[in-house]
């Protein structure tokens, strides 16, 4: 387990490690998520396949770990807010409301379908559990803010957990919203983002340096961690450090997960062109047979 910050978590959590069990139970519900991704992508032929599994461990920990909803009524007013920032993220996020039980899992089959309630970027209006459209990067984290502000408003103890990624930190006005969320002293906001170092453009670091991103985000004032967004127990023991200092009022936390893109299936993780994957007809079950034997230990990737 891997787990790093410049500014040390506080004594209550910074040596605590996840039990095994929660650990397994999360890493199971990453692997159905995975599973999911690649028979959504099969329906299509292509698309954001790399991400979902990139991210993966990321949805697994925030659904299977740290949201409070109700399956059955996802517009309960006292339910924590999950908002993915990165639209085009939908297939690995519709994987993680199959897993929690808001999707039906024989629904992942309509897929990017016409009349679907699962199209191919998320949209609010579209699908139970999707609470903002996203797609137009730079905006989940405006729309936080906002958000997060107006339940504190409202006395409500709900939590707000943006997903955004590296790219995504190319624009503007996720630094503005950053400085806002600080200033409003918005404890009960956390951003997640996914740091795969890969863009439509190319190499994220080729297209906007955004590095020393860790220490950017200390110095907007952020409660920031860095770990390896493939490591469920780095995962649950960031989140466990947040939740000792986190409040309604108070600085907001950001956890910057490093992943890999297509993470588990060595065939598309060595994809040269891997943002938006197209896959040939034989190798879907390639790679489900290669996602099965990475997680029973018998792969060599």
């Amino acid at each position: 387990m891997t787990l790093s910050s410049t500014e040390a978590a506080p004594a209550a959590a910074s040596h605590a490690v996840p039990g095994a069990e929660r650990v397994d139970r999360i890493r199971a519900a990453a692997q159905r998520i995975r599973h999911h991704a690649l028979n959504m992508g099969e329906v299509q032929g292509q698309g954001y396949v790399g991400q979902a599994l990139g991210a993966a461990d990321m949805l697994a920990a925030v659904y299977g770990d740290q949201l409070t909803f109700r399956a059955e009524d996802p517009h309960w007013e006292g339910r924590d807010r999950f908002l993915l920032s990165t639209g085009h993220y939908a297939i690995g996020h519709y994987a993680a409301l199959a897993e929690a039980g808001i999707v039906p899992v024989s629904e992942l089959e309509t897929y990017g379908s016409d009349d679907s309630r699962l199209p191919m970027s998320g949209m609010s209006t579209y699908t139970p559990g999707m609470e903002i459209s996203g797609g137009s990067l730079g905006h989940g984290l405006t729309i936080a803010v906002g958000m997060a502000l107006g339940l504190r408003a409202q006395g409500s103890g709900s939590r707000i957990i943006n997903f955004l990624s590296d790219g995504e930190l190319d624009e503007g006005s996720t630094w503005e919203a950053a400085m806002g969320a600080h200033h409003h002293q918005l404890g009960n906001l956390t951003a997640l983002v996914d740091i795969n170092a890969l863009q439509a453009d190319g190499a994220t670091d080729t297209v906007l340096r955004t590095e020393p991103v860790t220490e950017k985000w200390e110095a907007f004032g952020w409660y920031t961690q860095r770990v390896d967004g493939n490591d469920v127990g780095a995962l649950l023991a960031a989140f466990d450090n947040i939740a000792a200092v986190a409040g309604p009022v108070g600085r907001p936390s950001v956890i910057l997960c490093d992943t890999k893109v297509g993470r588990g299936v060595p065939l598309l993780e060595t994809r040269e062109k891997a943002h938006f994957m197209r896959i040939e007809e034989h190798e879907w079950q390639i790679c489900r047979e290669q996602l099965t034997e990475g997680y029973e230990g018998t792969a060599s990737a």
